[in-house]
């Protein structure tokens, strides 16, 4: 029974493959003869007409438009100063550098080389990741 329905799924499979193959791109994709250009203008109200078009995408443009708040209006400066580079905000630090902890190896005491010399048991200390590390601004807020 199992092998029946994989026998007929791949039938199945194979059918849709080769009908898919059999088909031609004209008839998928039939050509007119407007070209991308005509296209564009008709639907946007170019130089090519679509005068109804273009009153559509006017009134779309002035829902879109609004006027200024005075809330708008005294807001404006304390946002721009958020990204304006100044003496003050240059002091402080944007990008703060992420925690890249110490590793403590401990090397036990080993035969090294083509004539095995002893070495010594010793400690060395190396960073966890192999670059510094900065988080994007307000992503990290604490000071290290």
């Amino acid at each position: 029974m199992r092998r029946i329905w994989i026998e007929s799924a791949a039938i199945l499979c194979a059918v849709v493959l080769l009908g898919g193959c059999a088909t031609s791109k004209d008839k998928l994709l039939p050509h007119g003869d407007h070209t991308m250009l005509d296209v564009w203008n008709q639907e946007t109200g170019g130089s090519a007409g679509g005068g109804q078009a273009a009153r559509q995408l006017l009134d779309a443009r002035q829902g879109l438009r609004r006027p200024l708040t005075e809330a708008d209006v005294q807001a404006a400066p304390a946002t721009a100063a958020a990204y304006t580079r100044t003496a003050a905000n240059e002091i402080y630090r944007q990008f703060h550098r992420l925690p890249n902890p110490d590793l403590v190896m401990y090397v036990f005491p080993h035969l090294a080389g083509t004539d095995p010399v002893p070495v010594p048991g010793y400690t060395t200390v190396f960073p966890l990741y192999q670059r510094v590390q900065y988080a994007m601004p307000g992503e990290r807020l604490e000071d290290y």
